[in-house]
């Protein structure tokens, strides 16, 4: 029994609307028009309760019926896949143009499904996957679901009345957007920042200036107590400061990320003046622009770049991960580059270090998905910060502001999704994945359209052409 077919109205979610969720995410990920492929199913019952009341009602007070049984059922009920690409099309949702039959299944033995259920790994993996979908393990009934009920009884009691099933194409859109204005389980989560912070310990590396500025900014607005970290006490009193103006609650701990012990130090410290951290957001970090030909003699700046960028944001993170699984919660962000994505030439140093700390973070999820700890990766495009204000290139190309970019830290914070990354870089990534000669190409071409900065050379000066910057302007937040 579904919504009301007038106004979609429903009280509880069960049979076709626990696919609502999985047809509103699969939104989110593909676009409408791109085909998709999926199961029949078998026959699914759907009736809206305005029906059952009034069929009930007209039934009960027609004379000689007592004693009979009468389903209230579709007479011509639709497969599950069916069903599904109703909801699909009123949701703006792709539909699947294939359709498998469920009984394909039926070559793998049934004493081999039943197999494979006993172990507690496939368990765990398959409930992982309904609850992301927000699909109950009741679900599965409907794949092969044998029933077929017989309504003719029905029928012929309602000849004379004008009450009948209504097609669910015609109220299918009702239902959904009922379920999305009232029903959606999300609507009833607090998904918002202060939701997610609230007196919870946030701490921020890099905290002084840019990026990590506006970030502390916007957590200590939302409640939180925030843990400042860089390495200028100065710049670091000046953040502070400006969070005790907003009313927020700052607390300054000076340390340089790169010495790893001074790194088990702070830890040790915040954890004992706070009882431990909420949020560990990863933000400090070194960017050096140049040319691998030009580094032949400069090995020291790749140590430089992962002794910071990588050991010193993996050592806090190994320092912090104990008691975040004490206390089974705890969610770690790591602010990479969207140069991971689009491997920019120039960038070999500060891309290695940043793909270094994406592949442990990709690992450490998989450990510790199960004890309530998220590891989300940014891939951040190209910030206005002082970290790139040596390269003159980037002061004729569009770029984020540090604001623009604590937006997709809020982001982050709120949803933990795996990553963050811009479309310009999932296409770029999509790019070297599809066509990797063709990706090499292009960057060699943008590798000798872009030279070495005039820093880098140890030089002054260096104006940007207009190739250059129209480039820049069509590749935004790319580096180069």
């Amino acid at each position: 029994v579904v919504g009301d077919s007038r106004t979609g109205e429903m009280d509880k979610i069960d049979g076709p609307y626990y696919f609502f969720k999985m047809i509103q995410k699969t939104r989110r990920l593909v676009p409408q028009w791109m085909p998709t492929i999926g199961i029949e199913g078998g026959r699914i019952n759907i009736v809206p309760v305005d029906f059952v009341v009034d069929a009930l009602d007209h039934i009960s007070h027609k004379p000689g019926l007592d004693g009979k049984c009468f389903h209230l059922t579709e007479p011509n009920a639709r497969r599950i896949g069916d069903v599904i690409n109703l909801f699909a099309h009123a949701g703006h949702a792709p539909e699947m143009v294939m359709r498998l039959d469920a009984r394909m299944f039926q070559i793998v033995p049934a004493y081999l499904w039943k197999t494979l259920w006993t172990l507690t790994p496939v368990r765990r993996v398959v409930s992982s996957l309904l609850s992301s979908y927000g699909l109950p393990k009741e679900v599965f009934q409907f794949i092969n679901y044998p029933t077929k009920f017989d309504s003719r009884e029905t029928q012929k009691a309602l000849q004379g009345s004008s009450i009948e099933v209504p097609d669910l194409s015609v109220y299918a859109y009702r239902l959904w957007d009922y379920w999305e204005r009232h029903m959606d389980p999300d609507l009833h989560q607090d998904l918002t920042l202060r939701g997610r912070v609230e007196n919870r310990v946030v701490v921020v590396t890099g905290a002084s200036s840019g990026i990590g500025k506006a970030a502390a900014l916007r957590v200590a607005s939302a409640g939180a107590k925030v843990i400042l970290i860089a390495r200028k006490v100065e710049k670091l009193e000046e953040t502070a400061n400006e969070i005790k103006k907003l009313k927020g609650k700052a607390y300054i701990y000076p340390c340089d990320v790169s010495d790893l012990e001074a790194c088990d130090q702070l830890i040790a410290k915040i954890t004992a003046d706070h009882g431990g951290i909420d949020v560990l957001l990863n933000n400090a970090g070194r960017s050096i622009r140049r040319g691998i030909a030009s580094s032949y003699d400069r090995f020291h700046d790749y140590e430089r770049t992962m002794q910071l960028n990588y050991f010193g944001a993996l050592r806090l993170i190994m320092e912090a991960l104990p008691g975040m699984e004490a206390r089974r919660r705890g969610h770690i962000i790591n602010i990479s580059s969207i140069g991971v994505l689009s491997n920019a030439p120039r960038f070999s140093a500060y891309v290695a270090s940043k793909a270094a700390l994406d592949a442990f973070t990709r690992c450490a999820a998989s450990e510790f998905s199960h004890v309530g700890i998220h590891f989300t990766t940014i891939n951040m495009p190209l910030v206005r910060t002082p970290m790139i204000a040596p390269t003159k290139l980037y002061q004729n190309v569009p770029t984020k502001s540090p604001e623009e970019a604590a937006d997709l830290i809020v982001d982050a914070i709120i949803h933990r999704p795996k990553r963050v990354a811009t479309r310009l870089g999932i296409f770029a990534e999509i790019f070297h994945l599809l066509a990797p000669k063709a990706a090499e190409l292009s960057m060699n071409e943008a590798f000798r359209l872009f030279p070495d900065s005039k820093a880098a050379q140890g030089a002054s000066g260096g104006e940007s052409s207009p190739e250059q910057i129209a480039v820049a302007q069509f590749t935004r937040g790319i580096h180069w």
